[in-house]
């Protein structure tokens, strides 16, 4: 017996949810959770069962062939959203024009099926980074042109920020290196990380989108003139882990020494007290790094 219409219909209908992407606004923290428990439109009540929800129907979708992004949902930017868009911000399709905008603008993690624990880490982690960017980005492109030479400030500092990135790729060598290059500003420290693996002789594999975010951290750096450094942990085979660093001077790396290196990290934070070195970690002096080209300085 032949198959109906509607049977056809529906089972068409199937086929293209599973090619349907979809995004998930998640309220990852407490906080956030309580500021939307004051729309009577938003029903939870409990920010556990919210997110065993949340991961119950990640799941689901997944079972089902479907794609789902999840983005992290603040509700001061709904807020904002919803004034600037008119729009009730107590609706439940208000939130979801709102994660549709976030699908479009904010950082957002594909699920695969890994734990929501993993999952938000990432989130976060990401969210991070993107405001990063943003923050460096727009700095550099409103400081405007050089009065004495006319060429574009931020433009200058984004060049000599490659430059060194590249002369410290070249000086640390052989091995798995874990970066992180961090600057003041007036608010808090931004930070920015680096992974290069060059395990391999000759070969230099490197995340791009974060090469790039650590040389917009040192390009702030440099237009801003505020205290910033480069601090590397290195792992070669048969070798101890080295951590090393680098501080920002008129536009160039210096190493910084030894001592200071231990002491950042063997110094509490909270107390100020000494802390046992952590066993098999070498804290030494950077390499030089070689800055003869001067590419990029700005001298005025």
């Amino acid at each position: 017996m032949g198959q109906t219409q509607p049977s056809r219909t529906t089972s068409m209908r199937r086929v293209l949810r599973r090619e349907v992407a979809g995004t998930i606004g998640l309220l990852a923290d407490e906080q956030d959770f309580a500021a939307m428990r004051r729309y009577r439109s938003f029903t939870f009540d409990d920010h556990t069962t919210y997110l065993r929800q949340v991961e119950g129907l990640l799941k689901t979708l997944a079972a089902a062939g479907g794609h789902t992004t999840v983005t992290l949902f603040d509700p001061s930017e709904f807020a904002e959203f919803c004034t600037a868009e008119g729009l009730d911000p107590d609706s439940s399709t208000s939130r979801t024009r709102f994660t549709a905008e976030l699908a479009a603008t904010g950082p957002g993690i594909a699920y695969q099926g890994q734990p929501l624990a993993d999952l938000v880490p990432e989130l976060v982690e990401e969210a991070v980074r993107q405001a990063t960017w943003d923050y460096a980005t727009s700095v550099l492109s409103r400081t405007g042109p050089c009065a004495a030479c006319g060429q574009d400030i931020g433009r200058m500092a984004f060049a000599r920020a490659s430059f060194l990135v590249a002369r410290v790729i070249d000086a640390i060598g052989e091995g798995a290196h874990h970066w992180v290059c961090s600057v003041l500003t007036d608010r808090e420290s931004l930070h920015a990380v680096l992974r290069i693996d060059a395990g391999e002789p000759g070969t230099v594999r490197v995340d791009e989108s974060a090469a790039m975010e650590v040389t917009a951290v040192l390009a702030l750096a440099i237009v801003t003139r505020r205290a910033s450094a480069v601090i590397v942990r290195s792992v070669a085979t048969g070798e101890e882990a080295r951590v090393y660093g680098w501080h920002l001077k008129e536009e160039a790396l210096q190493p910084i020494p030894a001592g200071r290196v231990f002491d950042a990290y063997c110094t509490d934070a909270d107390s100020g007290e000494l802390s046992a070195p952590e066993p098999g970690v070498n804290y030494c002096t950077a390499p030089a790094v070689d800055d003869t080209k001067q590419e990029g300085r700005h001298r005025h």
